[in-house]
């Protein structure tokens, strides 16, 4: 879901009540390498992963205020702490009405992206072969294509998949979540809003050595898990075979 530092690590401590999911037998549960809990971890891309983990925080009664696919730098998932944090005041008030609150729900994650940090913009750029997934196989449906043209017909063949020609997933995460409103977790939609990108991410980094590179020997006698390999993680006898939604309460 992010790193283990700060300021997550507090934030998370001090304010939220934590839990988990296990999502592998879920039709949109995607596929990964099994990681370790004290195992090798690495920095990658806001939204990166998905279909493996969605880190959804909820008000006490079970209602959605924010949900985050994939993994997040500690820092940005802090800051989408604080937008929970002012929606679930939106909740909670009885200043409106539910009418009122659906709107508001609406206009807090839409102007929440141009709030968002340069640094944070940058760091939510989807990976290159999540890219080129919505560009073959979705170009003209997928809502993270900013710039179909020049995709099907790009001036400079090179360019092609520049990172221009896409939304960033701290976009898209918000103009998803604005056509929902409130609701309850068990109504969500999770497929829909997960739904982007390759089915496998996996940055096998149980296997990299100091050096940056990965071990490939290692790397492939790692096990999978997910649903293609729901019958191999079976074997697996541990509490750490599985990875999936995320509660912050």
């Amino acid at each position: 879901m992010s790193l283990s530092q700060e300021p997550a690590f507090s934030a998370l401590k001090n304010y939220f009540v934590c839990g988990t999911k296990d999502i592998t037998d879920e039709p949109y549960a995607g596929e990964s390498g099994r990681h370790d809990n004290f195992g090798n971890a690495v920095v990658t891309t806001n939204g990166a992963g998905p279909h493996n983990i969605q880190m959804f925080m909820l008000s006490s009664d079970g209602t959605v205020l924010n949900v985050l696919p994939g993994y997040w730098a500690p820092q940005d998932l802090v800051y989408e702490m604080g937008l929970a944090n002012q929606l679930n005041r939106v909740w909670m008030s009885n200043q409106y009405t539910r009418a009122q609150k659906d709107q508001l729900f609406k206009q807090m994650h839409l102007a929440h992206i141009a709030q968002h940090p340069k640094d944070m913009v940058r760091r939510s750029h989807l990976q290159g072969f999540d890219a080129k997934y919505e560009g073959e196989n979705k170009l003209h449906t997928s809502d993270f294509i900013r710039n179909a043209a020049a995709i099907e017909h790009p001036a400079n063949p090179n360019q092609k998949w520049a990172s221009s020609n896409f939304k960033t997933t701290d976009e898209v995460m918000h103009e998803r979540l604005a056509t929902h409103g409130f609701e309850r977790y068990e109504r969500f939609d999770v497929a829909a809003f997960s739904d982007y990108g390759k089915q496998r991410y996996d940055k096998m980094e149980d296997a990299m050595r100091s050096d940056g590179h990965v071990d490939m020997e290692k790397a492939a006698t790692i096990p999978s898990l997910g649903k293609k390999h729901k019958q191999a993680s079976e074997n697996i006898d541990d509490d750490r075979k599985h990875w999936g939604n995320t509660f912050l309460h």
